[in-house]
């Protein structure tokens, strides 16, 4: 079910207020939520609920196992039990057919017969979500930083929350399971904040992601057959359709969690107001590079150690966040770029530098941090265009036009009024982020504008999504991964 559908529209507002009629049953609520997010996840495809269910069905298992046992050798057998089954799965689903293909060009060039074939598997939706929240779990437990809930419908309450089970945020047993432990009085200031939230959200995925897509596909089917400047175009304005689609996503997740009373994790934090490419990592997908950063770079060692050490677990990090994106060599590659771009502040010690928010106390950034936001910008666009590419073939054929002499050529236009929506989305997504750049959100303006000026901007951002939302609109892309 999309969110940006007639369907999430009517299935919203039922489960809102049934869920709200059973107020001070705690248990009875989280039960609701677990047949909303069955209903929820099975309207794309039922057949896959059972994936879902045995992934949480293990954890809440060997969780309690975990906690029972203080037997060292006992405790990490049965975490081995979670990574087996959780990144089995994962690996199995999105990573079968891509080592398959792979290993075949590889025999093939060396001459060797290789008889493996694909299965053409469909991956299922929010795998790569749910897996990751789910096996932090049991990690956590086996740390012994969270003790392991003995009510398995709070577990599968927490595993199949609906509004983020499908791209996030990536939430964390210890910050969620107590949300769900205790009883949740309706809070009317909460709810009204997270419905300006979810319009925000609305509006960076239908006014700017969706209709950017129009432009960016047209232009990438065939880059071999467009100039640079229509190129870069494109690539900028792809930009800004990933970061609407999302962190759109991520915005309507969370207002719609706090409909229910429950707090997510912030997602995104206006990531291309930054000012180096370290704090657009910390910006940028935030729930996921935390997780990388507690489970896989801290127990590496982190950035202590030696400097090649610190090269390695770089490397690592950034080249395993590639691949989680998807089984093609283009992600890997994206993965690998924003590696060497984060080394030399990460060498020098300079990957904290930049923690503040910019400009904080002032109405307009300095020449300097304009120019290093811009940079940032630049260095984050050359990057996506591995991410956006079909295939290397298809990234290089972008990167060679772009440094072609048609670089200076007007750039071509598939259709004007879908370049000028864009263009004025973009321009107002930035201006009313930047206005609120120490928020949560971009509608977070309360304090800033009078409660009229506030309302009016309201109606006329509804407004503006009926006018402009394009025909072609459709999933978000993070449904891939």
């Amino acid at each position: 079910m999309l969110f940006n559908s007639i369907d999430f529209a009517v299935f919203l507002p039922i489960v809102f207020v049934l869920y709200w009629a059973l107020r001070g049953r705690t248990r009875w609520q989280n039960a609701f939520l677990i047949l909303s997010g069955s209903v929820f996840y099975g309207w794309w495809d039922w057949r896959y609920l059972g994936l879902l269910y045995f992934t949480a069905g293990t954890d809440y298992l060997v969780a309690l196992g975990l906690q029972r046992t203080t037997a060292e050798g006992r405790r990490k057998g049965l975490l081995a039990i979670s990574l087996i089954a959780n990144l089995g799965l994962l690996g199995f689903f999105k990573y079968y057919d891509f080592f398959i293909t792979s290993f075949h060009s590889a025999f093939t060039v060396l001459g060797l017969p290789f008889n493996m074939r694909t299965l053409n598997l469909v991956l299922p939706v929010g795998i790569s979500f749910y897996t990751f929240q789910s096996l932090s779990y049991t990690i956590d437990v086996y740390r012994r930083q969270l003790e392991a809930t003995r009510h398995p419908v709070t577990f599968f309450a927490f595993v199949s929350f609906f509004p983020q089970m499908l791209a996030g945020p990536i939430e964390r047993a210890r910050h969620m399971i107590p949300q769900f432990e205790k009883a949740r009085i309706f809070d009317i200031a909460m709810a009204r904040d997270g419905l300006r939230q979810m319009l925000w959200g609305l509006f960076k995925k239908i006014v700017v992601a969706d209709n950017c897509a129009q432009v960016v596909n047209h232009f990438y089917a065939a880059p071999e057959q467009h100039g640079g400047a229509t190129l870069l175009l494109a690539t900028v304005l792809f930009a800004f359709q990933i970061y609407g689609d999302f962190s759109g996503y991520s915005d309507i997740a969370i207002g719609s969690a706090r409909l229910f009373g429950l707090e997510l994790m912030r997602n995104f934090a206006f990531p291309y107001f930054s000012r180096d490419i370290a704090e657009f990592w910390r910006r940028w997908h935030i729930s996921l590079n935390t997780w990388f950063r507690d489970y896989l770079y801290i127990p590496l060692g982190g950035s202590k150690g030696s400097k090649a050490m610190v090269v390695r677990n770089t490397m690592i990090i950034f080249l395993v966040s590639g691949f989680w994106h998807g089984a093609n060599w283009t992600f890997i590659s994206w993965g690998a770029i924003n590696a060497i771009f984060f080394l030399p502040l990460v060498l020098m010690a300079n990957h904290k530098r930049m923690s503040g928010t910019v400009a904080e106390g002032r109405a307009l950034p300095t020449a300097r941090e304009l120019w290093q936001m811009l940079v940032t910008f630049a260095m984050a666009c050359f990057a996506w265009i591995f991410f956006r590419a079909q295939d290397m073939d298809q990234a290089w054929t972008v990167i060679g036009r772009i440094l072609s002499p048609s670089l200076f050529e007007v750039p071509e236009v598939s259709s004007m009024l879908t370049l000028a929506i864009s263009l004025f989305g973009i321009g107002l997504t930035l201006a009313i982020e930047w206005i609120s750049r120490t928020k949560q959100h971009g509608l977070q303006l309360d304090g800033r504008a009078s409660k009229p000026v506030r309302y009016a901007l309201y109606y006329a951002i509804i407004a503006i999504i009926i006018v402009c939302a394009p025909l072609g609109g459709g999933e978000f892309i993070y449904f891939q991964f």
